[in-house]
This record gives C-alpha cells, structure tokens and sequence, in this order.
C-alpha cells in the first residue's frame, strides 16, 4: 500500500481534486472527474487503488472518448518537443528516456517513425517511457507499426494507463 505524500484524496473537494489530478491523463481531466463523481473513501488515499479507478474510467469509456485521450499525447521526440511545448510531466518522461540527448540520425528516425505510425494508424505513438530509454523506444516502434488497428489502438490505451500510474506514484 502507497498512500500519496502530498494529498489525501478522500479529504479533497471536487475541485482540489480535479487540481491535483486532471493532469494525470494527458488533457483529459474528465478521467478525474469522472473518477471522483464515482465516490472517495480513504481506500483511496492509496496510489494504486485510485488508479485502478482512474484506469477504470478510460477503460469503460467508449471508442470515440478514448480516441480523446489518445490524441491529447504528443509525439515522442516531435514538434512539441523540440519547441519546448510539452506538459511538464510530459518533458520530464521523455527526458527520463534520454530522448532529448538524441543524435540527429536518432531524430531522423524519431521523425520518419513518428510519420509512418500517425499515416497508418491516424493517432500518435505512445509508450510509457519511464525507465526506457531512446534505444527501446526506437525498436518498440519498429516492432508495433507492423500491428494492426486494433492491437494498437488497446495498446495505446494500456501505455497511456501505465503512464497515469508513473504519474500518480510521483505525487
């Protein structure tokens, strides 16, 4: 059990709530909502269970919401990134990974991988990356454009899920 350092989230309002967690999901601080509309007791002062909730919420959700949540990501290594537009907790990962140590062929092929993997599945990579490193990022890319939509698409909602929890344990 891993209760939060910062914050007791049965003891929050609704909108202290939504404040300290509406970022956990990247843009979607409805996950948040949603999952405090659901009722708080202190079980879930506890990291994991409030994010079982959480991941509840995304996963109950139908297609067109997730596909939301999916589309709030930004590319690994892409546009925003390098024109410092990312979430903080967003820049914090992808600098965990080592992604902005990059060398140019590195980024070239952040760059065509990003490109293909949107053209054929019409939404961004993602992958947590916290604990990765450029290295298996660039492979797991290489390995997941040869899915298919639908693996993908589960996929993404499954690493968007793991990132919330990395999220989470940092509060």
């Amino acid at each position: 059990m891993a209760l939060f350092s910062t914050c007791r989230p049965s003891e929050q309002t609704k909108d202290q709530f939504i404040e300290t967690f509406g970022g956990v999901y990247e843009h979607s601080p409805w996950v948040a909502e949603t999952a405090f509309g659901n009722g708080l007791d202190a079980a879930f002062d506890d990291q994991d269970t409030l994010h079982l909730r959480m991941s509840n919420v995304l996963n109950e959700a139908d297609d067109a919401k997730k596909m939301q949540v999916v589309l709030a990501h930004p590319d690994l290594a892409g546009r925003a990134a390098q024109l410092g537009e990312l979430t903080a907790e967003s820049t914090t990962e992808q600098a965990s990974a080592g992604i902005d140590e990059c060398t140019p062929e590195e980024f070239a092929r952040f760059t065509e991988y990003n490109h293909r993997y949107k053209a054929k599945f019409q939404f961004p990579f993602i992958m947590a990356v916290k604990g990765a490193n450029r290295h298996l990022i660039l492979s797991a890319f290489e390995t997941r454009l040869e899915n298919d939509l639908t693996t993908e698409f589960d996929t993404a909602i499954g690493e968007i899920n793991k990132i919330a929890l990395f999220r989470l344990r940092d509060l």
